[in-house]
């Protein structure tokens, strides 16, 4: 069996083995042969660490290539989550690179330092334990590869909903030199320029440069900034030794990211309260006052990949890091001049990462065993100031929750036969979570950390320091059928758990009590501000087919997944030492169903049509999920009997929802290629849907997105010998307006989550006397062109 026109699929294999083909190689071959032959089953993935056929691997993937990225003209990661099932990756409401990830119904919407996302993301290799600068642009990328369900198994704790895998390119053995430009509607103008080349037979640097730069959509009607616009630069640098025949593979690496974008101010949904502000007509246009600290988004990091061939059969393999990312960033809640609402903030997260891999291939067994460790600091610092409620008032927070994993892990498949294959694996996972938490009422202005002139209002409202530790072991198991090697009837179970932590926005001095004088306790303080892990248990069923000579190839799974100790953060408006202010609330409030089917499929609709070498596709994507909770339960103050007053435990399942979840995802992409002289011409439309979205547990009609549907358009020329290329994009071609996520403080059921509505028909204020209903949206319309050179 052949990769059609290319390269066989034994000989990558036996290129691998041998070390005759660098890894990043094989990726590109084995793409270029899918790419030509319409198999998606033959492109080469490493959802198990090691490289392997997509069709071989149980596990429901969806894979994209270099290629495939420039003729969608994808900008960034977010873009792949249209045509992925049951994938939701959004910038996260006031920002345009802290990323907010959902697969299969898990994932996280609070960036702050207590909480870490569900979805892994791994640029190259390496685990980005924050979501801050997580907004990966697309450039001098490889493939981008998304695993949908847990990966506790072999990419640890915080992959309990899936991994998305960003791959660079590998530095190629001759000198080479590539340039890439575009300039489209919003005064878009970017230029990426990669160069690399030898300086022996064992030593090759490589550096990519790329300017990102975008006006905006919309304007701040008050400080007279851009809205939505992009100011971004970064740089990649590696230096390569041995590899491409040696035994030893040694890739040094580093990046370099600054974002100096406006802040992403919100779109107000209701009037303001008090000043009567009417609802903008432009959904890209915002009123908010706030621009201190003036947003900065600073990213970098270094990375050395170490691959050893310690014999035929064993390889060794080393992955070192340190990463660094500070983020300053203002955001106005209510969207309005005055400062009812305003959050001033840091982000300052540091990381240093271990992995070390021991790979072994055999005639029938194949596999690794693993250690992995990481300690990653996340300190965050916000002002909550509510002047207009009371004069200068601001409630200051000060968080630094640190992490240190340990991990020992396994994974290893056995052939029983040329068809038959069962594959087992394991992780044993220590988690240290350690806090230190303040929380300062002032009065008469800002706290210092933001410039403020503000008084202390009496003792902090917490003053925390405390740590927790947790243990996990999570197995995998999966069995595979293959009929033929172009056919995979596979089973599976894996296991998945996210840490537990500690509310950095919580109020210890809140805390439920026993004590009849005085405060809570310590005891009752870190209970209060504590939350524990949360795990699934996941089966999947599924088939991956080639069929018709390679015509016709057949992604299919069903999923069922037990979520269990559920972590639901939020915040909301309390009361802290008889002044109103911001509180964080976070439970594990119980458990959820999560159950679906996803369908991924191309098909070559015609070849040699209307020219000899030309070929009609037809590709797409379909997903279902149902998510619901069997339990959740929130403490709900009671208004009559003998608990009249006080808190009581409450199921509230039927009236919650999993966020960020649309029942139905699909896409679907017909696409034309032709030669056109020695060189060839692509042309694709894509159409992708999504089904109404609950942006938080509980429905808002005011934030909640209806189904929509976006249109996008590609025409592409490529060169012969793909010297150069020009290509035309449309991105949301009908100017559809979406919402993404936002922010409510209003007054609401505590157990319907029905909205409380004044006499003027309005919903009521909870923090700040204008009401803050606010939206983000995804981008409008955006029409460009793209030229690229390379040799």
């Amino acid at each position: 069996m052949k990769f059609q026109h290319t390269v066989s699929y034994a000989a990558i294999v036996t290129g691998l083995a041998g070390g005759l083909i660098a890894p990043a190689s094989v990726h590109a071959q084995a793409s270029e042969a899918a790419e030509q032959s319409g198999d998606e089953g033959f492109i080469v993935v490493t959802a198990r660490r090691r490289e392997e056929r997509q069709i071989d691997v149980p596990i429901a993937i969806t894979s994209f290539s270099s290629e495939k990225l420039e003729q969608q003209g994808a900008i960034d990661i977010t873009d792949i989550g249209q045509t992925t099932p049951n994938t939701t990756l959004e910038a996260s409401r006031g920002t345009n690179s802290t990323l907010s990830a959902f697969i299969r119904g898990i994932g996280q919407q609070d960036p702050v330092s207590g909480f870490e996302q569900g979805v892994g993301i791994y640029l190259d290799d390496v685990y980005l334990n924050r979501p801050q600068a997580a907004v990966l642009d697309i450039y001098d990328v490889e493939r981008i590869e998304v695993l949908r369900g847990p990966q506790g198994t072999l990419y640890g704790r915080n992959t309990i909903g899936g991994a998305v895998k960003y791959v660079t390119k590998a530095l190629p053995q001759d000198p080479s030199f590539k340039a890439r430009v575009t300039y489209g509607t919003y005064d878009q103008a970017e230029a990426v320029v990669t160069a690399s080349m030898p300086i022996s037979d064992l030593v090759r640097v490589g550096a990519s440069g790329a300017r990102l730069s975008r006006g905006g959509f919309g304007k701040n009607l008050t400080t007279g900034l851009e809205n939505y616009n992009k100011d971004i630069w970064a740089a990649r640098g590696t230096v390569e030794l041995g590899g491409y025949g040696e035994p030893v593979l040694i890739r040094i690496s580093g990046d370099y990211t600054r974002d100096k974008s406006n802040p992403r101010g919100g779109h107000r949904l209701i009037p303001g309260a008090v000043s009567g502000a009417p609802v903008l007509d432009d959904v890209f246009d915002t009123r908010g006052g706030l621009n201190d600290p003036i947003q900065d988004i600073e990213a970098y990091g270094l990375a050395m990949n170490i691959t050893a061939n310690l014999s035929d059969s064993v390889t060794f393999r080393s992955i070192s890091a340190w990463r660094k990312d500070d983020t300053a960033t203002p955001i106005d809640f209510d969207a309005l001049p005055a400062v009812d609402l305003d959050v001033p903030g840091l982000y300052l997260n540091e990381q240093i990462s271990q992995e070390f891999q021991l790979l072994y291939e055999g005639d029938k067994l194949n596999g690794l065993v693993g250690f992995y460790y990481l300690d990653a600091r996340a300190d965050t610092l916000f002002d909550v100031r509510l002047f207009t409620t009371v004069p200068g008032l601001t409630a200051f927070t000060e968080a630094d929750v640190d992490t240190e994993t340990y991990a020992v892990f396994a994974d290893f498949t056995y052939d029983f036969t040329e068809q038959l294959s069962l594959s087992v694996g394991g992780r044993y996972t220590w988690d240290e979570r350690t806090a230190s938490i303040l929380r300062q009422n002032y009065v008469g202005g800002g706290s210092p950390t933001f410039g403020g002139a503000g008084i202390p209002a009496g003792a902090p409202a917490t003053d925390f320091d405390g740590s927790a530790n947790f243990k996990k072991f999570t197995p995998r198991a999966s069995v595979s059928f293959k009929p033929t090697p172009d056919h995979n009837i596979y089973a599976s179970f894996s296991q998945g758990f996210k840490g537990g932590g500690f509310d950095p926005r919580g109020v210890g001095t809140n805390a439920p009590t026993t004590n009849t004088t005085g405060g809570p306790s310590d005891a009752e303080i870190a209970d209060f501000l504590s939350f524990e892990p949360e795990s699934v248990d996941s089966y999947e069923v599924g088939y991956k087919g080639s069929l018709l000579d390679g015509a016709l190839n057949v992604a299919l799974a069903g999923f069922y997944s037990d979520y269990k100790d559920v972590q639901i953060p939020g915040s909301v408006a309390c009361t802290v030492n008889d002044l109103p202010s911001f509180c964080g609330v976070i439970n594990n409030a119980g458990k959820a169903t999560l159950k679906g089917v996803e369908l991924e499929a191309s098909a070559r609709l015609g070849q040699d049509m209307l020219a000899s070498g030309d070929r009609v596709m037809l590709s797409g994507s379909m997903g279902y999920i149902d998510a619901k909770y069997d339990e959740y339960i929130a403490n709900i103050t009671a208004t009559t009997g003998p608990n009249a007053g006080k808190p009581v435990p409450t199921d509230v399942a039927q009236f919650r929802s999993v966020q960020n979840t649309p029942e139905w995802t699909a896409s679907g992409t017909f696409s034309y290629s032709t030669p056109v002289g020695d060189g060839d011409i692509y042309f694709g439309t894509t159409v992708s849907y999504r089904s109404k979205v609950n942006q938080f547990e509980i429905a808002n009609p005011y934030i909640d997105q209806k189904g929509y549907a976006l249109w996008d358009a590609n025409l592409v020329y490529n060169a012969p010998d793909k010297r150069w290329s020009i290509g035309l994009h449309g991105k949301n071609l009908t100017n559809k307006r979406y919402k993404t996520s936002g922010y409510t403080f209003v007054a609401a059921n505590p157990e319907t989550g029905e909205l409380a509505l004044g006499p003027n028909g309005q919903p009521i204020p909870t923090l700040g006397p204008e009401g803050t209903l606010t939206a983000f949206y995804g981008n409008p319309r955006q029409v460009f062109v793209t030229a690229g050179i390379k040799f």
